[in-house]
């Protein structure tokens, strides 16, 4: 064991954000921690650090580890280079590497015993120098810089000047370099593309030491995580597995505490329905009966209804008006900036229904591409063409598209005049925004606001083809997954640039992938996409660009012969196994839906019989009755999770 927090205590007034928290990390394991945007998970990593003062608890570090944490916003501000930056942190080995070409220099003047003392020294460094790393440590920065996405002729590139992501990357870059014995990583992915997160999730699978991570992004988590910490309304559990393992469980958890809760009000309903019936017989037999069973009741100890953690983002997006089967037609697009050439002579299409994302590099001109069709911006070239009917709805993950000097209330009733202030207060209530929230003004809302501002105005639009960039950007889980049911229920069109996989694989039926200034289709979700990747990998068709930098390096054009020639290939046997698979799971949902209607009716039906003076007055037509309705209730409770999966798996 390397890390421990024992009965973590933080509050801050009244509100208790950590009780009596405790987990702890043993070396070389990754972990993550998740729960709900500000269920204390910064909080946490501060005590850990020694920031911030738990009320109580303790937190343990092993003898002699080091601690090394990356914060959202790390404040890196230098005259250096980039690359100056990061090498910074080896300053041990640069000194010792000048002492060495010192040295080398001083055996050219020297003889006799001072050259064997001087030569005795220089084995002794030379030899210190190689283990800790001497002779890699500039190609070990090189790599780690590659790998955050930085390219190699950006290195020279002053800190002072970089953005807000760049400083951030190369915080991260001197942290790993630090090679601290745990590190602690706060949304470590924010500001990396997907090739840059796939080489970061890599990086730390295979990091000598214990990594815990603060992240929204479930697929990183799922990579690499082999526990989960969770924090819920202040209450600490941990769960051994990656984010899947996780969410399974926890759904397990809460299922069956549900189960046990309604058994047990069943149950409870029942009894007392005994009881008022025996007293109204009014006989002492009966009433001493009655007295009998209210005692029993007494002695039951009632459980808790499970409740969510918190209000949940109520949204559902249903299109007003059907689109024609065209919805967007891209030819021979082309847009360059001054120096930065993004696409040339791009075309694809977009079918009513699909989902399609939008996904590369940053810097390719994904958002740019969003902002033509939206006519926020102008191409150089080619022609965007709307089919029939088709009604855009835009999400922009710079919130462009709201008023900062407005109120919500003002920026909602602006744009729906037709709504009343009691419909718009019921909206904006979905949303999390109650009481006096709804005059709150744009300008002074969190990211995450204002995403949820953006969310409800489409719902609210009449939209039936949603242009989204970036709409998980600020949202935590839950929200996220929300987001994804209401877009996987939704009947219009979505074309959406993300950098969440998770997101992707969950809501895409089709990928675009922008680079090297075109597109590659790719018809399935982000598993088949990488899928297909591998593919090419292994085909020799992409290579690694360097070892230490982004994992795909594409022949673009074999690529796509490659892809669409497997797609031909597994077009029609795939078609004819899901349409197979189909017909056996709407049979298997039907067959349920049958037995479950038969079972409520025979459930009603004994609850009717229970009630005949000539049954009610029969303890043994009574237990028979209500065994039978024990039966059922467990019957029932199998068959609505086998009519959920099954429900689920068909809208899959």
């Amino acid at each position: 064991m390397i890390l421990a927090c024992q009965n973590i205590t933080k509050a801050f007034e009244e509100n208790i954000i950590l009780d009596k928290a405790s987990f702890h990390i043993e070396e070389n394991e990754k972990a993550a921690i998740v729960g709900i945007n500000g269920a204390g998970k910064t909080t946490l990593f501060n005590i850990i650090t020694g920031k911030l003062p738990a009320d109580d608890g303790v937190v343990s570090i092993s003898k002699d580890k080091t601690l090394g944490y990356l914060e959202q916003n790390p404040v890196v501000s230098s005259g250096l280079s980039i690359y100056e930056e990061l090498i910074s942190i080896k300053q041990d080995l640069i000194d010792m590497e000048t002492q060495l070409r010192t040295l080398e220099a001083d055996m050219k003047h020297s003889d006799g015993e001072a050259l064997s003392a001087i030569m005795n020294k220089y084995s002794t460094l030379s030899h210190t120098f190689d283990l800790l790393g001497g002779y890699s440590y500039q190609s070990e920065c090189k790599g780690v810089l590659k790998g955050l996405g930085f390219a190699e002729e950006e290195f020279s590139k002053e800190v002072s000047t970089l953005s807000g992501g760049q400083k951030t990357r190369v915080a991260l870059g001197k942290l790993l370099l630090q090679n601290p014995d745990i590190i602690l990583l706060d949304e470590p992915t924010n500001h990396l593309d997907m090739n840059s997160i796939a080489w970061l999730e890599n990086y730390l699978i295979n990091y000598k030491g214990a990594v815990i991570v603060i992240s929204h992004d479930r697929y990183f988590i799922n990579k690499v995580a082999t526990k989960i910490i969770e924090i819920d309304q202040g209450d600490v559990t941990t769960f051994i597995g990656n984010y899947d393992d996780y969410s399974y469980k926890k759904e397990q958890l809460r299922a069956a505490a549900m189960n046990a809760y309604l058994n047990q009000q069943q149950m409870i309903h029942h009894q007392e329905q005994v009881i008022e019936k025996l007293k109204s017989y009014n006989r002492e037999k009966s009433i001493k009966r009655a007295e009998s069973r209210e005692k029993m009741l007494e002695k039951v100890q009632v459980l808790e209804k499970p409740t969510e953690a918190r209000a949940k983002m109520h949204l559902t997006l249903t299109p007003n008006m059907r689109s024609g089967n065209d919805v967007m037609t891209v030819t021979e697009l082309s847009k360059s900036f001054p120096n930065n050439p993004l696409f040339d002579h791009l075309s694809f299409e977009v079918k009513r229904g699909e989902h399609v994302a939008l996904i590369g590099d940053n810097g390719t001109g994904k958002s740019t591409l969003l902002k033509i069709i939206n006519g926020l911006e102008t191409a150089d070239a080619g022609e965007i063409t709307l089919g029939t009917n088709v009604a855009i709805g835009y999400y922009d993950q710079e919130h462009h598209e709201l008023h900062n000097e407005k109120t919500i209330y003002q920026e909602i009733s602006d744009d729906f005049p037709y709504l009343t202030i009691t419909q718009i207060r019921t909206t904006m209530a979905a949303f999390l925004f109650t009481d006096d929230d709804v005059y709150k003004l744009i300008g002074d809302l969190s990211g995450g606001e204002k995403g949820r501002v953006l969310l409800a105005k489409l719902m609210l639009s009449d939209c039936n083809f949603l242009i989204m960039d970036e709409p998980t950007n600020h949202l935590d889980i839950n929200s996220r997954e929300i987001l994804e049911s209401a877009i996987n229920q939704y009947e219009g069109t979505i074309f959406y640039v993300s950098h969440d996989r998770y997101f992707i694989n969950r809501t895409a039926t089709r990928i675009l992938e922008l680079e090297h200034h075109t597109v590659t289709n790719y018809i399935g979700n982000y598993d088949y996409y990488t899928e297909m990747k591998q593919r090419a990998i292994d085909n020799g068709l992409i290579a690694a660009r360097d070892p230490a930098a982004s994992p795909f390096h594409v022949n673009v054009q074999e690529t796509r012969d490659t892809v669409k020639k497997e797609e031909n290939k597994q077009d029609w046997a795939s078609q004819k196994q899901a349409a197979a698979r189909k017909r056996k799971l709407e049979n298997d949902l039907k067959k349920a839906e049958e037995e479950i209607a038969e079972l409520e009716d025979r459930d009603k039906a004994i609850d009717e019989e229970m009630l005949r003076p000539e049954v009610s007055t029969s303890s043994l037509k009574l237990n028979d009755l209500y065994k039978e309705k024990t039966e059922i209730a467990d019957r029932l409770t199998q068959l609505y999770e086998i009519w959920e999966t099954l429900s689920l798996e068909l809208n899959d």
